[in-house]
Formats: structure tokens, C-alpha cells, sequence
């Protein structure tokens, strides 16, 4: 199985977060840290509540 995606019942989801500072571009991608997430890329944050 990928460590991209997670299979629930019938549908296909992706458990990382696309970066929005990317028009919708796939492929830029979100780290997950315990209290944000950030873009590796361009190095937008966004931060859980």
C-alpha cells in the first residue's frame, strides 16, 4: 500500500495536505508537524487549532 494515499470502505484519500499556495497544482505537499502544516517547497505554514 502507498504512503500517500489510505483506502476507507470504497473511496481513495490522501493523507497528506497539497500546499493552496500552488493553484491547485498536485504535487506539493504538506509536512505534518504536530502543531502545523508546512510546505517544503515555498514554505507556507499553516498552523492546527
Amino acid at each position: 500500500m502507498s504512503e500517500y494515499f489510505e483506502v476507507n470502505d470504497d473511496s481513495l484519500e490522501r493523507k497528506y495536505k497539497n500546499c493552496d499556495q500552488h493553484d491547485g497544482q498536485l504535487g506539493y505537499k504538506m509536512a505534518e508537524h504536530s502543531d502545523r502544516w508546512t510546505c517544503g517547497f515555498c514554505g507556507h505554514t499553516e498552523f492546527k487549532k
